[in-house]
C-alpha cells in the first residue's frame, strides 16, 4: 500500500497565547516509516515518532496505537511560536506537509483616556472591548483595585437611587460595559476590566466636586498668558530705561563740550 497524506485536515491555525495548539498529521500506509515534526524557521527536530527531540517539553507528538494520525501538541504557545511547521515522512524520496501555526495576543481596551473625570452626582459609564478571536472569548470581569465587583452584592449594598451593572455582548468581539449611577468620592479609583483569555485594562476614575479640570487647565492657561504679558512689560520698561540712560550720558558731554570748549590737544 502506498504511503500518502490525507489533505482533509485543516492546515491554518490559529490559537491565542496560552491556548493549547494541536497540529493533525494523517500518514496512510505509513508501514515501518517514521513520521517527524521539523519546526521550518531553523529546521528544527521537533519529534521523531513518538518520541521529543527538543529540550522545549511544550512540543509533544499525542497517537493512539496502530492511528495513522500523528498530532503535535503545542503548550502555554507564544506569538514566537508563530510560523510553518511541516509533518514529514522519511520516505523515498522524503514526504512533507506544511501547516501554518499562528499565535495572537488578544488585548482589551477601555475606551477614553487613561484618567476619566466625573462630577460627583453623575454616572460613570466604561466600556471595554476585546477583538474577534479565533474562539470563543470568554467573559470579562470588572475590578476596583484588588477587589472585584460584585454586582450582586453592590445592589443590595446601595441605596435605590444608585446602582451598578454591568452588561456584556458578543456581537463582533466581546464588549462589557459597567455603569455606577451617581458616582460619589469613594467610587474614584483604579478600574479594571479582566478577560479570560486576553490581556487586561485599566482606567482611573476621578470623582470631582466643584470646577473640572477642563475648567483648571483654562485658569492655568490663562495665568500663563497673564505671566507672559507680564515679562513683555518687563522687558518693554527695561529697554525705555536704557534709552533714558543713553539720552542722559550723551546729555552730560555736550554739556561738557559746551562749557569748556572743544579739546585739541
Amino acid at each position: 500500500m502506498p504511503t500518502y497524506f490525507d489533505f482533509d485536515v485543516p492546515r491554518n491555525l490559529t490559537v491565542t497565547v496560552g491556548q493549547t495548539g494541536f497540529l493533525h498529521c494523517r500518514v496512510e500506509g505509513l508501514g515501518d516509516k517514521d513520521v517527524s515534526w521539523i519546526r521550518k524557521r531553523d529546521l528544527h527536530i521537533l519529534t521523531v515518532g513518538v518520541s521529543t527531540y527538543t529540550s522545549d517539553q511544550r512540543f509533544q507528538v499525542i497517537r493512539a496505537e496502530n492511528s495513522p494520525n500523528w498530532t503535535l501538541q503545542i503548550k502555554y504557545p507564544q506569538p514566537r511560536d508563530s510560523g510553518v511547521y511541516e509533518c514529514q515522512v522519511n520516505s523515498e524520496p522524503k514526504m512533507s506537509l506544511s501547516y501554518f501555526f499562528n499565535v495572537v495576543e488578544l488585548k482589551a481596551n477601555i475606551s477614553g483616556t487613561p484618567d476619566l473625570y466625573v462630577k460627583s452626582g453623575s454616572d460613570i459609564n466604561l466600556t471595554c472591548r476585546i477583538p474577534q478571536g479565533p474562539h470563543e472569548l470568554g467573559n470579562i470581569f470588572w475590578y476596583k483595585g484588588n477587589e472585584i465587583i460584585d454586582t450582586a452584592v453592590n445592589q443590595n449594598e446601595l441605596d435605590s437611587n444608585r446602582g451598578i451593572t454591568v452588561e456584556n455582548d458578543w456581537l463582533d468581539g466581546l464588549t462589557s460595559r459597567l455603569k455606577i449611577r451617581r458616582a460619589s468620592s469613594n467610587d474614584t479609583g483604579n478600574y479594571t476590566c479582566v478577560p479570560t483569555i486576553a490581556k487586561s485594562a485599566s482606567v482611573y476614575v476621578h470623582v470631582i466636586i466643584g470646577e473640572h479640570p477642563a475648567a483648571m487647565q483654562h485658569n492655568s492657561a490663562g495665568s500663563n498668558s497673564r505671566t507672559r504679558s507680564g515679562s513683555q512689560v518687563g522687558i518693554l520698561l527695561l529697554g525705555c530705561l536704557q534709552l533714558i540712560l543713553v539720552q542722559f550720558k550723551w546729555s552730560i558731554y555736550f554739556h561738557r563740550q559746551t562749557c569748556e570748549g572743544p579739546d585739541y590737544r
